[in-house]
């Protein structure tokens, strides 16, 4: 079988599903792009080539795989996030194009890009703290780009913490984020204090669980994707916990869920320049707020 024959004879499969349908020949060519180890250059340029009987055993096997709905990230191990390559395992939550937009929100109110309602602290050390960090995306993504401040990442997840230890260390960041095992803040002593907590956490309604892609619902994990009947079990601990942690006028930036933006207004009554910023389908996706 050549590279061209395979190609076609995976999107035919993967286009006979219906969930995966609308991604099938993307599906094959990053699947098969995994497989052989090549870049898209290489394999578009050798379509005939063919494969040998291990490489067309192990592509087999993985478009089997995604044909369960497996997400593609599980079966390639890898997801790039903010620029940045990242190891991803059924441990954690795929990293979003959207949570990017909250790294965004969090750099955009550092001293440099003078955004005076949510402006950091200018004086260095600038202290982080990024709850519920999964693959440890955000976390990395902001020590990248702030490489003198202090960052802790926490997450509930022994496996995660694994995961996102092993992804700061790949991009030589391990000595710029200390990893706590914690359920929120619960690990830290009242004295600790941040600058800037952010936070994507569990948001789903669990009603909505039906509702979800294949993909979603029965391969990533729940404890990171549901959060109580309104989605908003995790914001009603964080919130509080967050305002007696953050130093006076430190920032809270949260990513929220669809048709979440007045409720978590309510929660946030009580803090300051409160604002919402909306991704690129125009719904609020990331929630603002200074601690007074």
């Amino acid at each position: 079988m050549t590279i061209r024959e395979a190609l076609s004879h995976a999107t035919q499969q993967l286009a006979a599903s219906p969930e995966l349908r609308a991604d099938a020949a993307r599906d094959a060519a990053a699947l098969l792009l995994h497989t052989l180890g090549v870049s898209r250059a290489e394999l578009m340029a050798r379509p005939e080539q063919e494969l040998t009987h291990e490489q067309r055993a192990a592509f087999e096997a993985n478009v089997e795989r995604r044909l369960t709905n497996e997400p593609i990230q599980y079966i390639t191990g890898e997801q790039e996030f903010y620029g940045l390559a990242l190891r991803v395992t059924p441990a954690v939550l795929i990293p979003r194009p959207e949570t990017e937009l909250l790294v965004e929100a969090v750099l955009s109110c550092h001293p440099a890009a003078q955004r005076r309602d949510l402006l950091l602290p200018s004086a260095p050390p600038l202290h982080i703290l990024d709850v519920g960090t999964g693959s440890g995306a955000i976390a990395i993504a902001l020590a990248a780009h702030l490489p003198h401040a202090h960052i802790t990442a926490t997450d509930i997840s022994p496996a995660a913490l694994s995961l996102a230890r092993a992804n700061a260390a790949r991009h030589n960041l391990s000595a710029h984020i200390r990893f706590i095992e914690s359920d929120l803040l619960a690990a830290f002593a009242p004295t600790e204090t941040f600058d800037a907590i952010v936070s994507n956490p569990p948001y789903v309604p669990a009603g909505d669980r039906a509702t979800l892609h294949p993909q979603v619902r029965d391969h990533e994990p729940a404890t990171a994707l549901f959060a109580g009947s309104d989605g908003l079990d995790i914001y009603r601990r964080l919130i509080p916990q967050a305002h007696a942690a953050l130093a006076p006028h430190g920032l809270l930036a949260l990513e929220i869920g669809h048709n979440q933006r007045d409720p978590i207004a309510t929660l946030l009554a009580n803090w300051h320049a409160v604002r919402f910023l909306n991704d690129l389908q125009r719904i609020p996706r990331v929630a603002l707020a200074r601690k007074p």
